[in-house]
């Protein structure tokens, strides 16, 4: 696994273009859109080491800035009275093992405004089930991240749509779901299948494993 080599660029705060900085850290790369204000991708392995443990580290509560980039992603007074929940990309539960990774989870460079019924419904679920099957196959690649703009709040632009893809190192398999950041109709995950080629089309985005 640790030969595996995504094709996208994993380097600690470089800028991509004008207004995107890929900033590295210990669990998980975030590639922040600084108008934006939301990670346009957040990637990383999820292993069955990340996830069983002896000793479980309490979840962490405190959202603050990302170090790496810490004017820009200073964002609490933004999502006081937003309407809108503080959702995670890559989740709290997957960093229980991890200390360093809980308290990184927290950084609103990880951080993606949702609508509280998607973030606490079926995006919820589905971080449950990736869980449940990186727990089984040991290792999946996950990458997630969030587009356009409803409207802006403070400094926040609100997406129109959430999206996740995974790749399951054992089945060799990838899984692609695309959530509109409405509240949801609908509770069930599998409503929101896509394919990695809508993921890309959306995102702009190419999801590739190489030897």
């Amino acid at each position: 696994m640790k030969k595996l080599l995504l094709g996208l660029l994993l380097i600690t705060s470089i800028t991509v273009n004008a207004q995107t900085v890929i900033l590295k850290h210990k669990t998980y790369t975030a590639t922040y859109d600084t108008q934006k204000n939301y990670p346009i991708l957040i990637e990383y392995w999820l292993t069955k080491a990340m996830l069983i443990c002896s000793v479980r580290i309490p979840r962490g509560t405190k959202f603050m800035p990302d170090p790496l980039l810490k004017k820009e992603t200073d964002l609490q007074s933004s999502y006081d009275k937003s309407g809108y929940d503080r959702g995670h990309n890559m989740n709290a539960e997957d960093n229980r093992c991890d200390q360093i990774g809980m308290n990184e989870s927290f950084y609103f460079s990880n951080i993606t405004p949702q609508d509280p019924r998607l973030n606490r419904g079926v995006w919820k679920s589905l971080e449950t089930k990736v869980r449940e099957t990186a727990a089984l196959d040991d290792s999946i690649k996950v990458w997630m991240g969030s587009v356009g703009e409803i409207k802006k709040i403070g400094k926040l632009s609100i997406p129109t749509h959430c999206w996740k893809v995974i790749y399951d190192n054992k089945t060799k398999q990838y899984q692609a779901w695309i959530f509109p950041n409405v509240s949801p109709k609908i509770m069930e995950v599998d409503n929101y299948k896509s394919t990695v080629e809508d993921v890309e089309r959306l995102s702009k985005l190419k999801f590739v494993i190489s030897k």
